[in-house]
């Protein structure tokens, strides 16, 4: 095959399974009707919610997939359509499936469950979010000097978005929407960013909304619509939800909008899965939040997310959520890589579409063909990089420290000062 002609092959592929794609909206096909919220607390939370799913038929998604197969051979490239492919089939396979054991089945194979062990082989997202519970129950009596809690209004928080969009979008930023129901606090799409009226915001969710979802979600968004040649970079199926959520907490994390609390509210979404996936019922779950939060009304939306599309009695949730701070490790790690091996050149390969960090090979390649263009929008801290490398560079050192030792010295010189307030 030529080079002509191999182009042509990339790209009648990568269409056909955008095409395919676009039957896939796990979120909308598995959100729960604001009903079943008021029942369950008509019900004094003593029942587990009613909840029903709409159909969904996967045969065109699994159809288009199949067809995509054939015109298949056995390239790099070609080896990442097939994962793409994958990735189609089993989503399409979930929501076709909810309320059933199978749902789950198909989520851990999208998204991973939290036993299962990073890139180090030994290390897994539940050990890292019992750390972070831990290490930050250490806090409690130390004063941060933090503002008095206060709810801020989504009305507020869209003046903010609103601006923060047009400064980086302009003409192509999307609308801001204050809907009375949603899956989470926020949701951003291309064109619209919708955020949930009911919510209560603190002092940095603007924040970190902006540079969560316009930054990142929107922007790879727009970035992949704007690639005439690979239409697949434009559609966020779970094969990018690790990397996608990824570089979104990590730009919390860069621009200094994240906090104990937001780490927290991470750290326990994968407890909870766990906690799911071993036998507890949406009302067990759903005591473990009240206790941990107080607020009955955020205590149900955070079981909720665990169990929508799975089976409320327990052993089979939705795994979605333990990818956010699986995938910040992911790409934190990956950003050290690039600056440890000299390759800030890829680092703006990340944001050229939707994607996985395993994929940046191939993108590359593509990019020298002509056939992955450059992103159009890039979040600030990547735009001017000046300060991203430097933390990059300082942190590959660190990294290379016998920190077990230097532990050691500073465990003996902590132990040796009495503590204070407890």
């Amino acid at each position: 095959m030529n080079l002509e002609a191999e182009k042509q092959h990339i790209c009648h592929v990568s269409a056909i399974l955008y095409t395919a794609s676009q039957s896939i909206r796990i979120l909308s096909h598995i959100e729960w009707n604001r009903d079943v919220k008021r029942q369950f607390f008509a019900e004094k939370s003593k029942a587990l919610p009613k909840v029903t799913y709409p159909e969904f038929d996967p045969a065109n998604t699994i159809s288009l997939v199949a067809e995509a197969r054939k015109l298949l051979g056995n390239t790099d490239i070609d080896q990442w359509l097939e994962r793409i492919a994958i990735k189609l089939e089993y989503s399409a396979l979930m929501m076709a499936s909810t309320g059933s054991n199978k749902f789950y089945e198909f989520s851990e194979k999208l998204y991973g469950k939290p036993t299962n062990p990073f890139v180090d082989g030994k290390s897994t997202p539940l050990d890292l979010a019992n750390t972070f519970d831990k290490q930050i129950s250490s806090y409690a009596n130390y004063d941060m000097g933090a503002p008095a809690p206060m709810c801020y209004l989504a009305s507020g928080i869209a003046d903010q978005m609103q601006a923060a969009v047009i400064e980086m979008f302009g003409d192509e930023a999307p609308k801001i929407e204050i809907v009375d129901e949603l899956s989470a606090n926020a949701l951003a799409s291309p064109k619209l960013i919708r955020i949930r009226k009911t919510a209560c915001f603190t002092d940095l969710d603007a924040q970190q909304l902006i540079n969560h979802e316009a930054h990142i979600h929107v922007a790879t968004s727009i970035n992949g619509l704007n690639q005439p040649h690979l239409k697949i970079l434009a559609a966020g199926h779970p094969g990018t939800t690790k990397t996608q959520e990824g570089l979104a907490v990590f730009s919390e994390y860069i621009t200094n909008s994240i906090d104990l609390d937001r780490l927290r509210r991470l750290a326990d979404r994968i407890i909870a899965i766990q906690m799911a996936i071993e036998g507890a019922n949406f009302l067990e779950v759903y005591q473990y939040f009240l206790g941990r939060i107080g607020s009955e009304s955020q205590a149900y939306e955070n079981s909720r997310r665990v169990f929508r599309g799975g089976v409320l009695t327990g052993g089979a949730p939705f795994t979605k959520d333990g990818v956010y701070l699986e995938g910040l490790i992911r790409v934190h790690n990956f950003l050290k890589a690039i600056a440890a091996n000299g390759r800030a050149d890829c680092l703006k390969l990340l944001f050229c579409g939707k994607l996985d960090i395993e994929d940046i090979p191939v993108l590359y390649k593509l990019e020298k063909m002509g056939l992955c263009k450059p992103a159009k929008y890039l979040p600030p801290w990547v735009k001017d990089a000046r300060y991203l490398l430097a933390y990059l560079t300082c942190s590959g050192f660190l990294n290379k420290m016998d920190v077990t030792s230097i532990y050691a010295h500073y465990d003996d010189l902590l132990h040796s000062i009495p503590k204070t307030g407890v």
